[in-house]
């Protein structure tokens, strides 16, 4: 049984992921997002605004006048969404924790793909697999999606990407749009996303808090790792420990950068001190513009 306080945090989310896909993400989901390619429909009198290219000599030329060929496009994409359940996800220092504000972005995200009558999917994972909801249409199954996105408790506190990304080949027999919400606190996951992003069109959804990168001066205080559970005391006074902590957290921010970049996969990042709105419509205008060009 679902208490009250999630049953009301869930009418919510789901409240304004409709406004948010009616208002801003529906047009930029489908312009990115285009489905497998285009089938030629009809011919039809040439318009003013039609690409030239279009045109049909052909008919053009027996018809006296212009005419182009007319084409709909082959859509419904399968878009499965990958949530990193794991421990780190607890940890928010800004707006939001990490694991509220990825749930929220599953919700848009699986909002805009039903809108576009697309099916939608989700694996949460930590460092197993701890839910799987085969892709569907409806408005019951994305409500079902949030619902699971807010509310799952995992039983496990690890990470492991490589894991997800070899189950999601596992149970999809062709090609998806995937995106994975994650803080991608990972080792040795290069492999597994080179491969899973030859098969699928795969976004990385990088969500991170501002303190995981500059430690404040608050004196001594008690560190637990998230996934491990281990607790160890940190004296944040001293300027040297901060410079290696900070230092250490830009080495790997780096490093996570350029493995996108070098395996040429999209990214979204995602900040608690920022709202997600604008970076998700930021990727859509750089993804949309690159498209056509």
């Amino acid at each position: 049984m679902i208490p009250k306080d999630i049953l009301k945090k869930i009418k919510r989310i789901q409240i304004t992921t409709k406004r948010l896909v009616t208002n801003v993400f529906a047009g930029e989901y489908r312009s990115v997002f285009k489905g497998r390619g285009l089938e030629f429909h009809k011919v039809r009198e040439y318009q003013v605004g039609d690409e030239i290219r279009m045109i049909d000599w052909n008919v053009t030329a027996r018809m006296g006048k212009p005419f182009i060929k007319s084409y709909v496009e082959e859509r419904e994409l399968c878009v499965m969404l990958l949530l990193d359940a794991s421990g780190s996800g607890h940890f928010g220092t800004v707006n939001s924790l990490k694991k509220n504000i990825a749930a929220e972005i599953c919700s848009i995200l699986a909002g805009s793909a039903i809108k576009n009558n697309d099916r939608v999917g989700l694996i949460i994972f930590t460092d197993k697999i701890e839910k799987f909801i085969p892709p569907r249409k409806g408005a019951s199954h994305i409500l079902r999606v949030i619902r699971e996105a807010l509310y799952f408790k995992p039983e496990n506190r690890g990470t492991d990407i490589s894991l997800c990304l070899e189950y999601l080949n596992k149970v999809t027999t062709r090609s998806t749009t995937a995106f994975m919400i994650s803080d991608f606190y990972a080792s040795s996951i290069k492999k597994a996303l080179s491969i899973a992003n030859k098969r699928h069109d795969l976004v990385a959804v990088n969500i991170t808090d501002p303190r995981e990168s500059d430690m404040p001066d608050v004196g001594i205080i008690k560190f637990e790792e998230a996934e491990t559970g281990k607790r160890y005391m940190v004296d944040t006074a001293d300027a040297a420990v901060r410079e290696k902590y900070n230092s250490m957290a830009a080495q790997k921010i780096k490093e996570r950068k350029k493995m996108f970049n070098l395996l040429r996969i999209d990214r979204v990042d995602v900040s608690t001190a920022a709202p997600y709105t604008e970076a998700l419509i930021a990727f859509f205008k750089k993804r949309k513009t690159r498209r056509y060009h």
